[in-house]
């Protein structure tokens, strides 16, 4: 069930602790863990959260779609097979016109983790929406860049969805 500020109100009580809170608890949480089965618990939680539009603002103020994203990286199958809900949910929402803009983001790090969200995000479903002309003019210029992170992202987003480039 979807939730709003006073639901949210009623469920935490007068000495409840804030979503906010919670939400940075459940992250702080995660990155401190070396147990597998504790990030396992952690990140189908805060996946669940990321289905109610409430929470959407603190779940990018915690950057918890990085913390999705560098789950991607784990050795650990069972954090990664989350992924594809959050896909799911940034393209329903229309996230793939945002992820396109932070492409041109003077910010180093928006770039990255926007250049990595296409390479996991595109798919048969939405390649068309992605790759569009203009876009692969962006990433074909970050292939040639002097950043070796925006160059190997740029490169790998080519070589998986556009393996038949020239």
């Amino acid at each position: 069930m979807f939730t709003n500020d006073q639901r949210q109100a009623e469920r935490t009580g007068k000495y409840g602790t804030p979503r906010l809170q919670y939400l940075q608890e459940l992250v702080n949480e995660f990155q401190s863990s070396t147990s597998q089965e504790t990030k396992e618990s952690l990140v189908a939680n805060l996946a669940n959260f990321s289905y109610d539009p409430y929470n959407y603002s603190f779940l990018r103020q915690l950057n918890v779609l990085e913390l999705f994203l560098d789950c991607m990286t784990e050795p650990n199958e069972k954090l990664i097979e989350f992924d594809p809900a959050n896909a799911s949910i940034i393209t329903q929402c229309g996230g793939i016109p945002l992820i396109i803009e932070c492409l041109s983001s003077p910010v180093k790090n928006t770039v990255n983790y926007a250049l990595g969200a296409i390479y996991y995000l595109c798919n048969a479903s939405n390649k068309e929406e992605i790759m569009k002309p203009e876009v692969v003019d962006v990433i074909n210029k970050y292939a040639v860049a002097e950043s070796v992170s925006f160059s190997n992202l740029a490169k790998a987003i080519l070589d998986k969805h556009l393996s038949n480039r020239n």
